[in-house]
């Protein structure tokens, strides 16, 4: 993104991008591995370390995102994957990117505009 380093929103916008891409890799991986014997199912948080990227007033130093493990009940094969939660949380994801990639679509053809580039 090329306003990212100099440009407060971009910075906030790119960091959020590459966090929720970042965990739909991580779903993607749990549902994979849905029936693996003793995989463990992990979560991210990008938006704890965004959140405090901008209030320190720097939000490219936003950290990508902390993979977690989640808090799901260990089944009998040692696989803590819940589909359906996994599923939901892919749904979110999707919905969150095409928000976020909108958003950047909508601010360069505002600045685009404001530079009688249109």
């Amino acid at each position: 993104m090329p306003f990212a380093i100099s440009d407060p929103v971009g910075s906030v916008l790119n960091a959020a991008l590459d966090g929720v891409a970042l965990r739909q890799r991580v779903t993607a991986d749990n549902i994979a591995n849905v029936d693996t014997p003793g995989y463990r199912a992990s979560s991210v948080d990008f938006e704890t370390s965004l959140r405090e990227a901008i209030a320190a007033g720097d939000p490219s130093a936003a950290a990508p995102g902390e993979l977690l493990a989640t808090d799901t009940p260990v089944g009998a094969n040692g696989n803590n994957v819940d589909l359906r939660k996994e599923t939901l949380a892919a749904v979110q994801s999707q919905f969150q990117y095409q928000i976020l990639t909108r958003a950047t679509t909508d601010r360069f053809t505002l600045i685009k505009t404001a530079a009688g580039v249109a």
